[in-house]
């Protein structure tokens, strides 16, 4: 997918719906004058444009000149972020935070101390309320400088009560930083590495944890402390592939906003970013009922007004929810019914391809994949793949090598024998480069080059033989990533009784909601 120009103006004005952009232009006519009528041109030919072009731009408008192009660039972009501020204040608690101290400021200024610290309190209160330490932060430190440069009376013992909540409320910020750092570096491994792939790995991840984690952390019991803990002990566990501690953290994360539900307010991406990676959990947990019960949770949230305030919940909730629910599919085996849901998801990453990043994209494109292959529809599985295949390797690794993996095993399918042998050496030396290659992959490639070789009755016996082989290996931590991408067994399994891989998925799936149903 090709990307759309990389202006910034122009990214602004793509993302703005109707309401916003009729504000602006009430919000530039208030003061009409002739700069503000070359922005008002400027806007509507760019908005107008499918892709930034500013050769065209110019040609079309003789009214701007290229000398003045940049200059009012600039001044239409600051004019469009100040319309949406005013728009946007009720609807975010800290622009109404920073309004505040704003007003308190004003009235400091005016010499109106005791009316200044009025205003400071509230918005202590306010900052309080939805755990923004930050603001509560820079209330304080004024009124800290109204105590101390004006007699003000307030009440007494003033200076020890603001030193000592100053004193607590940096101890918490030192505490929200190492968290979020550890779990921002974390989550940063993972996107550069995916899961841990031998001892070697396994033994970094687990000394920088350690190492990073503050002893003190489990005593500190502020929304974001708790959030970034159980974010960061997470990350820990989905790296190492212990999906049970994966599992309970994200459980904590996500039921943090039910003891605070102001809090989706505040914080609606580390909401969404939690019920993803609780859904995500339950599905490689294979907890169906748990996750038909948060997956209806997440889609009651995506319709919701808070779902749809801003255009990064759209696009979030969008890429979330549609991964959920291709992994409810996933789990029912009905990969064909999942196919039903790729002209919208086609139609959303066209939409949202400004604000999607890559990393986003590529997932969705392996998913997709995967629904196509699932159905046996292994050429259009092909088409997504190459997709992946065909686009710089600079991030998802892991991704980008069962791409690979899958890509083989759809031609192999489809019986194209004659790229076949040299696909498969193409693959394992790409995985082998990236010092990527498990047990599981390794006995995969090496059935592969041995069934040029075999009649049918032969390959029935290698797909039994390979079944078995990797069923000892299933419960192996270092080898669950590769049954996390590619449900190997139960492809074996469907080339054995010769039936279509969906039906054996749904068979598994029937046999989970019975054992849950007698239990």
């Amino acid at each position: 997918m090709p990307n759309r120009s990389a202006d910034e103006l122009f990214q602004l004005i793509k993302t703005l719906d109707k309401g916003e952009k009729r504000n602006f232009k009430l919000y530039v006519g208030r003061n009409m004058s002739t700069d503000e009528l070359k922005i008002i041109t400027l806007f509507d030919a760019l908005d107008k444009m499918e892709t930034y072009d500013e050769e065209l731009l110019l040609k079309k408008n003789e009214s701007i000149q290229k000398v003045q192009l940049s200059n009012l660039k600039a001044h239409l972009y600051k004019q469009i972020l100040s319309s949406l501020r005013l728009i946007r204040l009720e609807q975010t608690v800290d622009i109404q935070l920073h309004e505040q101290l704003d007003y308190a400021r004003i009235l400091y200024n005016k010499a109106l101390y005791h009316q200044s610290l009025r205003l400071l309190q509230r918005t202590k209160e306010l900052a309080k309320s939805h755990n923004q330490i930050t603001y509560w932060v820079q209330a304080l430190f004024m009124e800290k400088k109204i105590e101390t440069l004006h007699i003000t009376r307030s009440f007494e013992d003033r200076a020890e009560v603001l030193v000592a909540e100053v004193e607590e409320l940096n101890l918490r910020l030192g505490m929200v930083g190492k968290l979020s750092n550890l779990a921002l570096m974390l989550y940063g491994w993972y996107i550069k590495n995916g899961h841990v792939r031998d001892e070697k790995d396994i033994e970094a991840v687990k000394k920088y944890f350690q190492e990073s984690l503050p002893e003190e952390a489990a005593g500190f019991s502020g929304f974001y402390e708790r959030l970034y803990l159980y974010q960061s002990h997470a990350w820990h566990g989905f790296i190492l592939q212990d999906f049970l501690t994966y599992y309970r953290n994200c459980q904590r994360w996500v039921d943090l906003f039910e003891k605070e539900p102001q809090m989706i307010r505040v914080e609606p991406q580390h909401f969404i970013k939690g019920m993803h990676n609780l859904l995500n959990a339950l599905f490689i947990l294979r907890q169906d009922n748990k996750f038909d019960v948060q997956l209806a949770r997440f889609e009651e949230f995506y319709v919701s007004k808070e779902g749809s305030a801003t255009i990064n919940n759209k696009v979030q909730g969008f890429v979330y929810l549609y991964l959920a629910r291709i992994n409810s599919h996933f789990l029912k085996g009905n990969f064909s019914e999942g196919l039903l849901m790729v002209p919208e998801i086609e139609s959303a990453l066209k939409e949202f391809e400004l604000q999607l990043d890559r990393h986003r994209t590529l997932i969705f494109y392996y998913k997709i994949a995967c629904l196509y292959f699932g159905s046996a529809d292994y050429d259009n599985a092909i088409v997504y793949l190459n997709r992946i295949i065909h686009w710089k390797a600079d991030l998802r690794s892991d991704l980008q090598c069962y791409a690979r993996l899958l890509h083989l095993i759809a031609h192999f399918e489809l019986g194209n024998d004659v790229i076949l042998e040299s696909q498969v050496r193409s693959v394992y030396r790409f995985m082998s480069n990236l010092k990527n290659l498990s047990t599981v992959e390794k006995e995969i490639f090496g059935f592969l080059r041995q069934s040029f070789a075999l009649n049918r009755t032969g390959i029935r016996e290698g797909f039994k033989a390979l079944f078995e082989k990797l069923k000892k290996l299933e419960g192996n931590a270092l080898e669950t990533r590769s049954f996390m991408y590619l449900d190997i067994l139960s492809w074996l399994e469907s080339k054995i009784k010769n039936v279509p891989v969906q039906t054996i998925i749904s068979a598994h799936y029937q046999v989970r909601v019975q054992e849950s149903a007698n239990t």
